[in-house]
């Protein structure tokens, strides 16, 4: 059994210098681990996963952009439609132009706020929507 305890970043060096590419491959586990848990600490995982939301636990504004998508408008801003480029890679990968973002209001906000619905496909029947909360950091697939 091997106990760990806590030491300086000294005792690890001197102990790896002593006992060769064994002891390295340890101190550098204890080393990663030890800055994982430091608080504020950030570790890349990819892609935040792509959840599900039936369209009506969308929020009344959502509702409302979702079925202006399906009339083919009008829309309340100017950058309704556009291309989205999905640089974050998180949906499912297509050719640019395959999908559009739409604004979803913000009741409170003064400018377009973080709420967007993206739909992949035909503008008018897109075959699928998903919806963002955060400005992109995550979506969740539209069910109808």
């Amino acid at each position: 059994m091997i106990a760990v305890r806590a030491t300086s970043g000294r005792a690890i060096l001197l102990r790896v210098l002593r006992h060769g590419r064994a002891a390295l491959v340890v101190a550098g586990l204890v080393l990663a681990a030890a800055v994982a848990l430091m608080p504020g600490t950030a570790i890349a995982r990819g892609p935040a996963p792509v959840g599900e939301i039936h369209a009506s636990a969308l929020p009344k504004e959502a509702q409302d952009v979702l079925a202006r998508i399906h009339a083919g408008g009008p829309f309340r801003y100017s950058r309704d439609g556009i291309v989205f480029g999905n640089r974050e890679r998180i949906l499912p990968a297509e050719k640019r132009g395959y999908y559009h973002e739409y604004t979803v209001r913000t009741p409170g906000e003064r400018d377009r706020g973080a709420r967007r619905i993206i739909c992949g496909g035909a503008k008018r029947a897109p075959a699928a929507c998903w919806y963002s909360d955060d400005h992109y950091a995550s979506f969740r697939r539209i069910r109808e």
